[in-house]
């Protein structure tokens, strides 16, 4: 029996179908986010990224469960948070040209929603210190405006965020910045990949106990730092489990194929599917479907998707517009035109090549969704 059966994903009325097609079914995401929430402890908890959808219907999915606070990578995405009326949304990426003036714009635009940048580098929070300074001078801002933000903190991935051991320094030099609030710190450990729970738990615990430390003595100095946000999608429940932080899953709403293989504690399922047509029969054993790279992320390997149902299936070759597959010998293959379910490895940047995703509840298509922030750009 298939891990992945394909009745959990095959959709009514399939000959409608224009493949290759992105499908989220709203039935699972309803579960995964409620298993979140559980697992956070409460919706007030979470602060999660919504990079992996980009959808406003998505979010607005997600606050429907009491979820109010995002993180976005980009300023669309941010915008999009807004437009769904959220409370709190952080651009969690490095503040840089044309995003400063941008995120203020955003900040006068939608004023229901509180916007908070996010840096690493003390040069450019003075950049931004400097142009709050002079955007109340020209008046696009109150003059008793300030920017929240946070500090981003490297805890191992060694991608950005500042070093551990320079930390306080720069809590202390941006806590004098005008212009500037500094609320708390961003903690996100994306490194954090070990599959066995109980060691994931213990590396996490180990980087949280020196951050408790730090905030403590920080705190005694005068800095409150009130929103310490961390982690990601494997480790929100270590974090959950050994501080009161706020807690920032992503894909886990979603959820896919890769992270549901390698982090089964989890307990979501693959919400989302790219539907594809078998269009040839190249060899024995051999099916090409129409699904090539442009149509599924191409970051992980080898295999970047697992159709549902047939999980024997092996990848020949890929490329643009074809994807050719192997079965065992005596495996009957499925037919010319036949639908295949495709659950992708890596939602997030499959969801990016589609303009709309096809919404499905009891298997059937019942609406469609715009992937709203897909563009760098909606208004500002």
């Amino acid at each position: 029996m298939s891990k992945y059966p394909k009745n959990l994903y095959q959709v009514g009325d399939e000959e409608a179908l224009l493949t290759p097609c992105l499908i989220y079914y709203e039935d699972l995401i309803r579960d995964n986010t409620a298993r979140i929430v559980q697992m956070a402890g409460g919706a007030e908890r979470l602060w999660p990224h919504i990079k992996t959808h980009k959808s406003l219907d998505v979010t607005r999915l997600l606050m429907s469960y009491g979820i109010v606070k995002f993180k976005a990578a980009t300023i669309a995405e941010a915008e999009m948070c807004a437009m769904a009326g959220a409370e709190k949304i952080l651009l969690a990426y490095p503040l840089i040209g044309p995003n400063i003036r941008r995120l203020l714009q955003l900040s006068q635009a939608y004023p229901g929603s509180l916007f908070y940048g996010m840096e690493d580098d003390l040069t450019q929070f003075g950049l931004l210190s400097e142009a709050v300074l002079s955007a109340r001078k020209a008046g696009s801002v109150p003059e008793t405006f300030t920017l929240p933000m946070m500090i981003d903190v490297d805890l191992g991935l060694r991608r950005t965020g500042v070093p551990l051991e320079d930390l306080k320094d720069m809590i202390r030099r941006v806590s004098l910045m005008e212009g500037l609030e500094l609320k708390g710190l961003h903690c996100y450990d994306g490194h954090r990949h070990e599959k066995d729970l109980k060691e994931r738990d213990k590396k996490v615990l180990e980087t949280d106990r020196i951050i408790l430390r730090m905030i403590g003595e920080m705190r005694e100095e005068g800095y409150p730092l009130p929103e310490i946000i961390a982690g990601g999608t494997p480790s929100f429940p270590c974090h959950a489990a050994h501080t009161d932080w706020y807690l920032s899953p992503g894909t886990s709403f979603i959820h896919d194929f890769g992270y549901n293989e390698s982090f089964p504690d989890l307990g979501c399922t693959p919400a989302a599917a790219v539907a594809a047509r078998v269009v040839s029969h190249p060899g024995p054993g051999m099916f090409t479907c129409d699904c090539g790279c442009k149509a599924i992320a191409t970051d992980p390997a080898p295999e970047r998707g697992r159709i549902a149902g047939m999980d024997e299936a092996v990848t020949v070759m890929q490329n643009e517009e074809h994807w050719v597959f192997r079965l065992p010998e005596g495996r009957k293959i499925p037919s010319i035109g036949e639908v295949l379910y495709i659950l992708p490895t890596h939602i997030c940047p499959t969801t990016a090549l589609y303009p709309e995703i096809l919404a499905v509840e009891k298997g059937q298509i019942t609406k469609t969704w715009p992937v709203t922030a897909r563009n760098r750009k909606i208004n500002y």
